[in-house]
């Protein structure tokens, strides 16, 4: 049994150990006070993984080709964020790093960080904040809107030459998928229960 605070109206609940796939609620405003997952370490780190595994290869092999007057060119997603810095626009190529590529390394090397030794019931220095830096990062990860400008580029491009994406690009599209299912595998109150009952010994 432990005691919780609903964050809407303030009263202070006693809420016994919840099963997989329950969800508690306020009795006064009736928001919701947890919501429990299933398997919540296993899953976040298997699909953190996958990420990683689609990270490495979103950055590494060529993002798009250019097909225009026999010429051919391609360019890798880091290539393209050094390209735009040396245009000048040191801004726009520093927001691209931060949201595409710094943010979600960031978030993924942090979940595993924290899960891998929770699944050994292992503690680690350092778990607590960088657990608060996971939390923090998640707005700053915005993949899904650089996917969409790719695709509005994709579109635009194709009237004055032929676009040949790489796989590069099939890679940030489900990487896009899989760091969204690792985010929403976590509970977050099953890993703050878990690292006290740790640090707790």
């Amino acid at each position: 049994m432990r005691q919780i605070a609903c964050h809407e109206c303030d009263l202070i609940l006693t809420l016994p150990p919840l099963p997989d796939r329950s969800v508690a609620r306020c009795i006064r405003c009736g928001s919701v006070l947890l919501r429990t997952k299933p398997d919540s370490i296993n899953r976040t780190i298997a699909w953190t993984i996958a990420g990683l595994i689609l990270f490495l290869i979103a950055i590494t092999l060529p993002f798009l080709g250019m097909k225009s007057g026999g010429a051919e060119r391609h360019t890798a997603l880091l290539t393209g964020i050094y390209e735009i810095y040396q245009q000048d626009m040191f801004g726009l190529a520093f927001l691209v790093l931060l949201t595409c590529v710094l943010a979600p390394f960031a978030q993924m090397i942090g979940l595993l960080y924290v899960f891998v030794p929770l699944k050994f019931n292992r503690s680690v220095r350092f778990a607590t904040p960088v657990f608060r830096l996971f939390r923090l990062l998640q707005p700053w990860s915005m993949m899904e809107v650089f996917m969409l400008g790719i695709l509005v580029a994709l579109v635009k491009l194709g009237k004055i030459a032929t676009i040949v994406p790489g796989l590069a690009v099939f890679a940030f599209g489900m990487l896009i998928f899989a760091l969204t299912l690792a985010v929403t595998s976590v509970d977050a109150d099953l890993v703050w229960r878990r690292m006290k009952e740790l640090a707790d010994g």
